[in-house]
């Protein structure tokens, strides 16, 4: 993970440690949202991973499909 993904990954992991645990699981997709970051972020960097992030977070509400959404490799 670049350095840049390293803080653009900083928010994220303190969304899982402090509000996740009181917000529950109730995820649309697999993975959540929160791992779909993470992933994105080391995958892709921090520039594409937050688009990929800011994606996937636009399309979970409540008209918005659900399931299996994987980080895509390219």
């Amino acid at each position: 993970m670049t350095p840049l993904a390293h803080i653009a990954a900083l928010p994220v992991r303190a969304y899982r440690l402090l509000f996740s645990p009181w917000v529950g699981h109730n995820c649309r997709y697999q993975p959540t949202c929160s791992a779909y970051a993470l992933e994105a972020l080391e995958k892709h960097g921090a520039i594409r991973g937050t688009w990929l992030t800011l994606r996937r977070i636009g399309r979970c509400h409540p008209w918005g499909a659900s399931g299996y959404d994987p980080v895509p490799k390219d």
